[in-house]
């Protein structure tokens, strides 16, 4: 079973760091089968961090075809990678899209990121672009049974600090997949 990926937008009263309260809206990505799911999830997380209210002001299915978090990274970019194949019929390249988001400091390292995301591809791509995407922060589903603890504690480890784990290629998104098949 495929991932699929919801942009939750997530309106509440926001402290800056000068101590100054204003209502800013941030979008953050959640793993659910459907949109009720994935507004009670967006709810829970939420609350866990906000302690006012806050008001969900949209729910859309993300393209991301997989989400790749790195340790020692605080932002999300989007990666657009072109898969190459070459259709035998017409004798021309055929080019698919898709996305992933990656997460890394800067451009450079968002490109690498999604260079080791990429490794183990078998065909022939390309990444005509990189941005940084407003996401704030993601939350795969994890069911909770005690597997699935340690698997979170890996994504949430991954999403944190840098290890040899990235050198490897492994990412967090490896965890998500197992959890879904």
């Amino acid at each position: 079973m495929s991932t699929i990926w919801y942009e939750c937008k997530v309106k509440y009263r926001k402290t800056d760091d000068i101590g100054s309260q204003k209502v800013t809206t941030e979008p953050y990505l959640i793993d659910a089968i459907s949109y009720t799911e994935a507004e009670k999830r967006i709810n829970e997380e939420m609350a866990a961090y906000v302690s006012e209210e806050f008001k969900i002001t949209n729910i859309k299915v993300a393209n991301f075809a997989e989400i790749h978090p790195f340790e020692n990274a605080d932002r999300w970019f989007k990666s657009k990678v072109s898969l190459i194949a070459f259709d035998e019929e017409s004798g021309k390249e055929r080019k698919t899209n898709m996305y992933l988001l990656v997460q890394a400091n800067d451009v450079k390292e968002a490109y690498d990121n999604t260079v080791v995301a990429m490794k183990n591809t078998m065909g022939d791509y390309t990444i005509p672009a990189i941005s940084e995407s407003p996401i704030m922060d993601v939350f795969p589903y994890f069911s909770g049974e005690e597997d699935d603890l340690e698997k979170m504690e890996r994504f949430n480890t991954l999403k944190s600090s840098k290890s040899e784990l990235v050198s490897a290629g492994e990412t967090a998104d490896d965890y998500i997949e197992a959890e879904h098949e």
